[in-house]
């Protein structure tokens, strides 16, 4: 089982969350409610005696019951919902830090972005945010309708294609937290799943660095068996690595794939054996998703193209 994963729809880890969690635990409880006194009115007019079978059925209880009750009980709950989530609509300032998440079948594209709104580092299925800053998301869907769900940090918002949705999340500490397309969308939609990993400040400020001097860097490995491979095979047609000519954007970025926590859109973990078998037979593992399996390829070229992609970090 990967780590974060199946993310906890009760625990949150944020203050974009907490609300959310707070309502529902609200709503279960009046739900409950509910029920039971939905069975002890049927277990009355079912057993109860005359008298209080002839009340169950009266006139009084009908209005008090049947529609008093329900519109003084739901006009609260929408007032109360609406205050408790106010924050979440918030008006979003231009000097928050942003990222664009793109919604795609069956995968995430991820891009950070700079003051003025322009990429500077790529990514997929993986996204990276400081501990107690509010970051926010630029949704959006490369195809059909998604929805961004991480229940730890935030609630769901739909990618919508043609348009931008914006939300935000925070993480309050250090981890990682399990994400999953909440929007069904087609073929593998169960295995569209992602992770975001928060890291304090100084070590995610150390990272984004990292990551934006190595887009500008000649891409490791570029000199072995696996890199020619990648290239000769076509795995450049669809996927970028920086770096190199590989410039593809069919499928994921590639660029930190050695570095990435997992492999197929966040449903294995990412090691020497998932990378191999999802490169030589990807459908085998996560049935129709658009990579073709590679069957022409030996043993020895899996491990050398594998190799090659976990020198990209």
């Amino acid at each position: 089982m990967l780590e974060a994963w199946p993310p906890p729809i009760f625990d949150p880890a944020g203050p974009y969350a907490w609300p959310i969690t707070t309502l529902s635990w609200v709503l279960l409880a009046m739900a409950a409610a509910v029920l039971v006194l939905v069975v002890v009115a049927l277990w009355l007019a079912l057993f109860g005696s005359q008298r209080a079978q002839a009340k169950v059925g009266g006139t009084k209880i009908i209005w008090m019951a049947g529609i008093a009750l329900p519109v003084v009980v739901l006009t609260a709950l929408l007032l109360y919902g609406l205050w408790l989530t106010s924050s979440l609509s918030d008006e979003i300032e231009g000097d928050e830090m942003r990222v664009r998440v793109t919604g795609e079948m069956w995968w995430w594209r991820v891009a950070y972005l700079d003051d003025e709104g322009q990429p500077v580092s790529h990514d997929a299925n993986e996204l990276h945010i400081p501990v107690g800053q509010p970051v926010v998301l630029e949704l959006e869907s490369g195809d059909v309708i998604h929805s961004f769900w991480v229940p730890r940090l935030s609630g769901k918002l739909d990618m919508i294609p043609g348009r931008r949705n914006l939300m935000r999340i925070q993480a309050d500490e250090p981890g990682v937290y399990g994400g999953q397309c909440a929007e069904y969308c087609g073929g593998p939609h169960a295995l569209m799943g992602f992770v975001v990993v928060a890291h304090e400040p100084p070590a995610f400020a150390r990272l984004m660095i990292e990551r934006t001097a190595r887009e500008q860097a000649p891409a490791p490995g570029a000199a072995s068996q696996g890199a020619e491979l990648f290239q000769t095979t076509g795995c450049a047609a669809c996927h970028r690595i920086a770096g190199t000519d590989a410039n593809g954007l069919a499928g994921p970025d590639l660029t930190f794939m050695g570095a990435r926590r997992t492999v197929g859109a966040g449903i294995l973990p990412n090691n020497t054996g998932t990378l191999m078998g999802w490169i030589g037979n990807s459908q085998a593992i996560k049935p129709n998703n658009r990579m073709p399996p590679y069957p022409v390829l030996s043993r020895e070229e899996l491990q050398a193209i594998t190799a090659y992609l976990e020198m990209q970090r």
